[in-house]
């Protein structure tokens, strides 16, 4: 008796498994013409996530970042692997405050600029408590 097999779980995932992979049933006896050009179906993980372990989904509250598009109630997807560059939106950690803003770095200072008129640009000093969390790669819609 193998001992490693006995011990497993019986419940072994569907993640083997693709859309082609499960048989159709036809109780006419024919097979359906358009099963030759048959897809399999959009995987929003593997088509929006490059870095599995990085990457996280968040949800947007306020108004931050309305002329950027990204609104309230609507998902991010940040992927902390990639390096903040100037002009890319950007979460942060400020003085232990989460936010989301278009991170400007210039030669000798750091802004984290908001995408309303409504707030002003943050400046960030050496004496500030700052840390990029990861950048925002793709905004999910609420409707």
């Amino acid at each position: 008796m193998d001992i490693e097999h006995f011990f497993t779980a019986g419940y072994a995932g569907s993640k083997a498994y693709r859309q082609l992979d499960v048989p159709q049933a036809n109780a006419t006896g024919f097979g359906s013409a358009a099963d030759d050009y048959m897809d399999r179906g959009i995987d929003l993980n593997e088509q929006l996530v490059r870095n599995k372990p990085a990457t996280f989904f968040m949800r947007v509250t306020g108004n931050s970042m309305i002329n950027a598009c990204i609104h309230d109630g609507d998902i991010v997807i940040v992927d902390r692997s990639i390096k903040p560059q100037s002009g890319k939106v950007i979460i942060a950690i400020v003085d232990g405050e989460m936010l989301i803003r278009r991170f400007e770095k210039t030669m000798n200072r750091i802004r984290l600029v908001p995408e309303t008129s409504n707030l002003s640009p943050l400046e960030i000093s050496e004496y500030s408590d700052f840390a990029v969390w990861g950048v925002v790669t793709y905004v999910i819609k609420a409707v």
